[in-house]
């Protein structure tokens, strides 16, 4: 994760909104973003997700309905948002929710688009679609 970049402006509220599914977010300048949890989730800044280098992205499948269980403060810098299919290990700045806010739309556009290229769905694999058995 690189440096806080001294020109993004502070946060000064954040709010976890359960049952819409969005955790809001109010900046210093004024600005405040309303950011799902599956957008969180798809673009999680961990390792994991965005890979270790530009191309080792992994796109994230079936996330339409995650939620998120925790928010831990990580100093004074980010926070630690824990989704409910186990996923904890992105940290997430304030430079880096800001970034998410102001590109949410290309980004969300970008992430569908992959989608469909992929032939993979938001919705989470059940049981009988994920074992279905071949056909003879």
């Amino acid at each position: 994760m690189a440096g806080l970049d001294k020109t993004t402006p502070s946060p000064t509220e954040i709010k976890l909104h359960q049952k819409s599914g969005v955790l809001e977010i109010a900046f210093a300048d004024g600005k405040r973003f309303t950011l799902p949890f599956e957008f969180l989730r798809v673009y999680s800044p961990s390792a994991e997700v965005r890979g270790h280098g530009p191309g080792q992205e992994v796109l994230q499948v079936g996330k339409k309905d995650v939620e998120i269980t925790q928010v831990e403060p990580v100093g004074s810098y980010a926070v630690q948002l824990v989704f409910s299919d186990g996923h904890d290990s992105g940290l997430y700045s304030w430079d880096y929710f800001y970034n998410l806010g102001a590109n949410q739309d290309a980004m969300w556009a970008h992430y569908l688009e992959r989608m469909q290229a992929a032939g993979a769905s938001r919705e989470a694999a059940t049981g009988v679609f994920a074992q279905r058995p071949k056909s003879k």
